[in-house]
């Protein structure tokens, strides 16, 4: 059966070729009785847009590339990203756009990223877990417009990015815990070449001051079982710990493994705080008290930007959002 063609849409809807071609490329100025009959004339013809010729005349992919800067491990274990994710399909379809996702944790993915991006396979790059001093944004700095789901390091101001107010979730989460009279406060970090490493260490130590010492903080690297290391080495250093901050759900929930194994109880012992509300928090034992970040919103801002970059705009400002704290029965 032949396939039909934008002639034979042309001549159901009785419109010109022209007239199709021009709302196909999405076109505004096309009359909302031809766009009626041109949508009808798609839907009963069966006709499907050839993207590849329709890219040669307006010079797009219809792509879009998540790149994640983390091993594929992680993809799978932080429910964080599949929001992301999730959220990205959704508004990026509703503009006929698909995501292409892309791993760069080491040299060699890296490396493909770029070419990919270079060879003019995508109209925008959304960069996710972006790390300080990666050479792949420096490599893709000339390629289509892209913007970052949380600010990329030394790269702020170049970058347009949404993300959560970091160090506010901290100080809420550390202030809590002052509030309850817990006086041996420790912390479990993110990798502190993230923004999310960096600002909620500084949030939590705006609150301390100099109560927050290098023997109560531990550093993490956003895994479950870097939580759990980082949780067992504090207790080594500091054994009478009466409260805990973890930088993330993920980790939490390690941490929570590793008091368990040494017999302390939570909360009663050691009060232990998270960050994101994931869906980790609600499956800990106890339900874990955790600062909410907004990341359904965090990820629509981000493609906000994405499509305001790529349809032309400058000068986009950061997006930041407030955090919330949301305590259960682990604090």
């Amino acid at each position: 059966m032949k396939r039909p063609t934008i002639h034979d849409v042309a001549a159901a809807a009785g419109v010109s070729r022209g007239t199709v071609s021009r709302l196909l490329n999405g076109d505004k100025y096309v009359s909302p009785a031809a766009r009626v009959a041109i949508e009808r004339a798609i839907s009963e013809t069966g006709y499907v847009v050839n993207r590849a010729a329709r890219s040669l005349v307006t010079q797009r992919t219809g792509s879009v590339v998540m790149v994640l800067s983390e091993p594929y491990e992680k993809l799978f274990e932080d429910p964080n990203y599949s929001t992301l994710i999730r959220v990205a399909i959704k508004m990026l379809a509703e503009r006929d756009l698909s995501l292409v996702m892309m791993l760069a944790g080491d040299a060699a993915e890296r490396e493909r990223v770029v070419r990919y991006v270079r060879g003019g396979h995508a109209d925008g790059v959304l960069l996710v877990s972006t790390h300080a001093g990666d050479p792949l944004v420096e490599a893709l700095g000339s390629g289509p417009p892209a913007v970052s789901c949380g600010a990329v390091i030394g790269h702020e101001n170049v970058i347009p990015y949404a993300a959560a107010d970091e160090r506010l979730g901290a100080r809420q989460m550390t202030e809590y815990f002052v509030d309850q009279g817990r006086r041996r406060i420790a912390m479990i970090t993110g990798p502190m070449d993230t923004p999310g490493g960096i600002q909620r260490l500084e949030g939590f130590a705006e609150v301390l001051g100099r109560r927050a010492t290098s023997k109560l903080i531990a550093h993490g690297d956003w895994t479950r079982a870097s939580g759990e290391r980082a949780m067992a080495e504090l207790l080594e250093r500091a054994p009478d710990i009466d409260a805990v901050f973890v930088a993330s759900d993920l980790m939490a929930a390690g941490a929570l493994a590793a008091l368990r194994a040494a017999g302390r109880g939570v909360p009663g012992d050691v009060a232990v705080g998270g960050f994101d509300d994931s869906s980790v928090a609600l499956s800990t034992h106890p339900p874990l008290t955790t600062v909410r970040q907004p990341l359904t919103e965090m990820a629509q801002e981000t493609i906000r930007l994405l499509l305001a970059l790529i349809d032309g705009a400058g000068g986009l400002e950061p997006v930041i959002l407030p955090t919330e704290l949301v305590i259960r029965e682990s604090a």
